[in-house]
């Protein structure tokens, strides 16, 4: 069964950078896709973007995209999420899920995420 655990959140500037780590330590994630979102209005949460581990593609919120980069690395047990060029309204406790197989064509649904991690905060202030 996946865990994930979130790691690499903290205090930064706006425009500088920093990356999340999301880390399944008991096996590779190849077989799912692996979301990151962040809280919304009310109790939902803004799916940030989704990767599918096996073909490295990608999906992103519009209001990331150019700025943050979804990636994993050759042991395929974490994904990461690169943020540049950082905004105080980015400022908010980031999530990982795990689904099974390739990203959805609708990615940022909570319940097609069957594992979340316990998340990680991300605070952009001057």
């Amino acid at each position: 069964q996946v865990q994930l655990v979130e790691s690499g959140g903290g205090l930064v500037r706006p425009g500088e950078s920093l990356t999340l780590s999301c880390t399944n330590s008991r096996f590779r994630l190849d077989n799912y896709h692996i979301g990151w979102f962040r809280p919304a209005s009310g109790n939902e949460r803004e799916g940030v973007g989704c990767f599918s581990v096996s073909n490295n593609k990608r999906f992103y919120v519009d209001s990331v995209k150019g700025r943050f980069t979804i990636f994993t690395d050759n042991a395929k047990r974490s994904v990461y999420l690169g943020m540049d060029r950082l905004k105080s309204e980015d400022t908010a406790i980031y999530y990982c899920a795990a689904g099974p197989g390739l990203c959805p064509p609708i990615w940022d649904l909570e319940n097609d995420y069957d594992t979340w991690g316990q998340g990680t905060q991300v605070t952009v202030s001057s």
